[in-house]
């Protein structure tokens, strides 16, 4: 790092950045670029958005009486999601959310998807960048295996997509790339997260998940209670809860192996956070 470059300017080339410093340098460096003068202004690199949903978007407003009850929120999201949102309109939701992040200055997003294609046709149309995190599901340990197979095909066809544009560096740059994300502790069953884990492993995919995001998740793997534990039980879904926290029943599972982005993580202790 360093200090700020008063009447400071950044020299571009094509798709990269090229020279930083002093305008005065920068101009007899590159005598004759074109000169864009942005006035009173702070040049900065562009924001992460590390965790993001973009082809939610078109929800805003729509969850607020909700947000201090986990499940029902969850509940209400994932029955809008499946139930009134079409393809045409998770698309437009994934778009708008990009351009608003780009006017707000974010460029590059990790995107947690069910539905992959829209976010990375959006991010690869917008020209930014970002990973995309295809989403799967299944509590059940009994159909793990048809689920990994599921989550393995939607990565083949969004692979077959070719990411968006490459950078200036090739397809060792590209600027939107695919990876996994078996999606929480309470929605995906010790089978499958081994069977993701060993998978983004074995390709070198990088992996995201919701950890510790709640009570409700903690009450189901500590306890084997609480509205998870209810839900997996009126589903016929046999749970045993390890009696551990969401973080250490990912170590054993071995699933920080891959080094995951874990997602929200406000129900941790001391011990979580150092593991």
């Amino acid at each position: 790092s360093s200090q700020p470059f008063e009447e400071g300017a950044v020299a571009v080339g094509g798709a990269r950045i090229v020279g930083v410093g002093a305008r005065a340098e920068l101009v007899s460096k590159f005598d004759g670029a074109a000169v864009v003068d942005f006035g009173e202004a702070a040049l900065l690199p562009g924001l992460v958005n590390c965790h993001s949903h973009l082809e939610l978007t078109a929800m805003r407003g729509f969850l607020e009486r909700e947000e201090g009850d986990f499940f029902a929120w969850l509940e209400k999201l994932t029955r809008a999601r499946m139930l009134r949102m079409t393809d045409e309109d998770i698309r437009a939701s994934a778009t708008w959310g990009v351009v608003e992040g780009l006017r707000a200055g974010v460029t590059s997003y990790g995107d947690a998807s069910s539905a992959g294609a829209a976010p990375l046709k959006a991010l690869r149309d917008a020209g930014a960048r970002g990973i995309v995190f295809q989403e799967a599901f299944g509590p059940d340990p009994n159909i793990a295996r048809t689920q990994f197979e599921k989550l393995r095909d939607a990565v083949a066809r969004l692979s077959e997509t070719g990411g968006g544009e490459t950078g200036a560096g090739g397809d060792e740059d590209r600027l939107v790339n695919v990876g996994v994300s078996p999606h929480a502790p309470y929605t995906v069953s010790a089978p499958l997260l081994e069977l993701v884990t060993d998978y983004a492993l074995a390709e070198r995919l990088p992996m995201m998940i919701h950890a510790a995001e709640s009570r409700a998740e903690r009450l189901l793997l500590r306890e084997g209670r609480g509205p998870f534990a209810d839900g997996l039980r009126a589903r016929d879904i046999e749970w045993r809860a390890p009696g551990v926290s969401p973080v250490r029943y990912l170590s054993s599972l071995g699933v920080l192996r891959a080094r995951p982005l874990l997602a929200h993580c406000i129900d941790v202790d001391d011990a979580d956070i150092a593991l």
